[in-house]
């Protein structure tokens, strides 16, 4: 009997029982993600006139939200899905780092490799009135981690390394991913023989090469392969430039409204739809993207399939407010009506 599938596009037919059975393994995967760590805080507010100071919408303040950011929501998006999670990075020795333990200890996430570092933990204050965002203020600071914090960091993270499954980097170049962190790692997972995908900055790329895959928007694919992306051909072209100077797997462009797109070595281009019904925050969509892909790969799904679990779960929480994650019944809810 033939399995009962969903379209991708690219030719491909997708066994939603083999979807599914995956999806229900996500529990018993570990990661450690190593990166760039953020509180999200959200001023909510209503807007009736214009400041007599100056001609700026004045938000009357209703209430304030503070939810994990950064590698942390890539983290928060882990373990929504069930898998357990260790959590390296830095935090400054402030309330705001409190409070992010605290988030993070409430949401199951280990913290025990995360240092405080002498440098403020970093905090993204959104403002929004009537469901949109009317501006963003940022308070961090954007140095290299400091040699001794750094040092800390490595140590609880090569401790954790034999427990894991695989390894995520959340790189936002606030200063933790730089060389000495990315040559620790690489030369940890190569022994230990562990996927690592990662969400890149185009500053940073070289730090990449080797990784088992790399996430980058179009905007960043762009500027990582040097090429404007203005068709399927060009889109094409720019990934696996970015894929053979890396010497990556593979690389999985996220565009928007226009869904995502997959080059791995050997296997060419496989494009992908958005799924998206509404689409009211993105913030933080990138972070779902790769928290699922990387539960998908580590849970015997081929890249193509574990891509298209990701622009499904992106599709999911775009349509939600705020930095948002979603559950494993959401997932295999929306994969069941496809």
């Amino acid at each position: 009997m033939t399995p009962r599938g969903c379209a991708g596009t690219s030719g491909v037919l997708m066994d939603k029982q083999r979807l599914a059975a995956a999806i229900d393994r996500f529990s018993s995967s570990t990661l450690l993600v190593v990166g760039d760590i953020m509180l999200d805080q959200f001023v909510w507010g209503e807007v009736s006139r214009i400041s007599p100071e100056a001609p700026v919408p004045v938000v009357e303040v209703q209430k304030e939200t503070m939810l994990l950011g950064g590698a942390a929501n890539v983290a928060n998006n882990l373990t929504a899905l069930g898998s357990r999670v260790v959590l390296c990075g830095a935090i400054g020795h402030d309330s705001m780092g409190g409070m992010l333990r605290e988030l993070a200890s409430a949401r199951g996430i280990d913290t025990s490799a995360t240092v405080e570092a002498g440098r403020p933990t970093t905090v993204k204050t959104r403002i929004v009135a009537r469901g949109q965002q009317m501006v963003r203020v940022d308070r961090e600071s954007r140095g290299s981690l400091d040699e001794k914090s750094t040092r800390s960091m490595l140590a609880r993270l090569d401790r954790h390394v034999p427990e894991v499954d695989g390894v995520i980097i959340s790189d936002y170049a606030k200063g933790v991913v730089n060389r000495i962190v990315m040559e620790a790692v690489m030369k940890s997972v190569r022994k230990a023989g562990l996927l690592v995908l990662v969400d890149p900055k185009p500053v940073s790329a070289e730090l990449y090469n080797g990784v088992t895959m790399l996430t980058p928007n179009q905007r960043e694919a762009e500027l990582m392969s040097g090429m404007e992306i203005r068709d399927e051909e060009s889109l094409g072209n720019a990934a696996k430039r970015i894929q053979v100077r890396l010497e990556a797997d593979a690389v999985l462009i996220t565009r928007g409204g226009h869904g995502m797109a997959l080059w791995q070595r050997g296997e060419g281009l496989y494009t992908i739809p958005t799924m998206a019904r509404e689409v009211f925050d993105v913030t933080g969509a990138g972070d779902t993207v790769l928290a699922v892909t990387a539960l998908g790969m580590m849970n015997g799904l081929s890249y193509s399939e574990s891509a298209f679990l990701a622009n499904m779960a992106a599709g999911v929480v775009v349509g939600k407010i705020g930095t948002a994650t979603l559950s494993v019944d959401e997932l295999k809810g929306h994969l069941a009506a496809r």
